[in-house]
């Protein structure tokens, strides 16, 4: 029988990885990340992969009942605090997590499991108050609660200075609207972490974010959004009409959001690069099973040193990504301010899923230009590696500006 937050079996490794959790600088690869890791895989195969192909044939997976299965066994609070059902772990035991999330056969799902335990709720656990953590951080842990992030709107996307939607107060109340677009797990959330304008101040000093119901009168759901990929995690179109949520539902201070926001971003793009990793090595891997038996004129596609060349090459650059991820996951949990790291981490993840896809899907021939192989699949969904999250021109002008080399207005 399962425990709030995590169950028994999460509640044991929680206290027995937080107790040997001391030791030399994350690395990534310790005995207690494997254990974790080994833990998710179990359920991976066992109530996810099954029936991956048939929630990509549908636009969209249970999120409910898989968030419940997750919740139950612990993965959806590795890094929160005990007191509110999460396993007490650091940020790099989320990062296993992720990394562990990429042997779903396909990307969508993964991604909404990191919108509900790395882009959502870190700022509502580092600034919310108590009784915010009960009404929303509690639930979402344990998977009762599916969470989205509304940040991006049709005109202010990696902009996230240009929002619009605008949260008025009024008495104890703040009167919302607006709209928000590409929302992740939009049309199954209960809740939305909002990023709104609360006054007329400047763009980066006039942003707060608040804990939104999605169940209150004036929130219409328009549209689940058709995509290239990502298939099987719903994608909306939400638009707010004289929403009324109380004040109290304010994350920290209020004219504080646009930081909030900054912080939630270096877990997001962190998160993400992780995610991709197991990806990119499976796709490798199977282009390389497939090469070996698969011969064109008389000997096995492998064998041409173009492509085990190639391969090679793919292969060392995944390397060097999770080389600079780990190190920046050590800076950060030791307390460091890593958005440069992160930024950098984000745009060589963009960049490397397009090239690590589209190498490979050309060594699959016709076979690649089907949907038939999981190669496909991932050449569709990792292209948003440089799209969500912020772009990779937008990594780009952050690295200048930590190089200082950035015009200035």
């Amino acid at each position: 029988m399962a425990l709030r937050g995590g169950g028994r079996w999460a509640r044991r490794l929680g206290w027995a990885l937080r107790g040997r959790s001391s030791g030399p600088r994350y690395a990534g690869d310790t005995p207690q990340h494997r254990d974790l890791r080994e833990a998710l895989r179990k359920i991976i195969d066992k109530e996810i992969n099954p029936f991956v192909d048939k929630w990509e044939e549908e636009g969209q997976f249970p999120a409910h009942k898989v968030f419940k299965i997750l919740g139950q066994a612990g993965f959806l609070g590795v890094d929160k605090p005990t007191e509110y059902g999460g396993m007490g772990l650091d940020f790099s035991y989320n990062i296993a997590v992720a990394e562990e999330l990429g042997n779903i056969r396909c990307g969508g799902i993964p991604m909404a499991i990191g919108v509900q335990t790395g882009m959502a709720t870190p700022a509502l656990t580092r600034f919310g108050s108590e009784e915010l953590k009960k009404q929303f951080l509690v639930p979402t842990i344990a998977g009762d609660f599916v969470a989205c992030l509304g940040i991006s709107e049709a005109g202010a996307g990696s902009d996230v200075a240009n929002i619009k939607t605008t949260a008025v107060r009024k008495g104890d109340e703040y009167v919302i609207n607006g709209g928000k677009m590409w929302i992740t797990s939009g049309s199954q959330a209960d809740w939305m972490c909002l990023l709104a304008n609360t006054s007329e101040g400047p763009p980066h000093q006039n942003k707060s974010l608040i804990c939104l119901p999605m169940n209150l009168p004036g929130i219409h759901v328009a549209k689940k959004i058709d995509k290239l990929g990502m298939r099987s995690s719903d994608t909306a179109q939400i638009f707010f009409e004289d929403v009324r949520v109380p004040c109290k539902n304010l994350i920290g201070e209020e004219g504080n959001g646009f930081t909030y926001q900054m912080l939630q971003f270096q877990e997001e793009r962190l998160w993400g690069v992780a995610s991709a990793l197991t990806p990119l090595e499976t796709v490798i891997q199977e282009t390389i099973d497939y090469t070996r038996q698969r011969k064109v004129f008389g000997r096995p596609v492998l064998h041409n040193q173009t492509v085990h060349f190639r391969l090679a090459e793919l292969a060392a650059e995944v390397e060097l990504l999770r080389s600079l991820l780990y190190r920046a996951v050590a800076f950060y949990v030791e307390g460091n301010d890593v958005t440069k790291f992160a930024s950098m981490a984000k745009l060589k993840a963009g960049r490397l899923t397009r090239e690590v896809t589209d190498s490979c899907l050309q060594f699959w021939g016709g076979m690649g230009f089907t949907s038939e192989v999981l190669v496909s699949r991932l050449y569709r969904d990792l292209r948003l590696m440089s799209i969500g999250g912020g772009s990779d021109e937008t990594m780009l002008s952050i690295i200048c500006k930590y190089m200082d080399i950035l015009p200035r207005k």
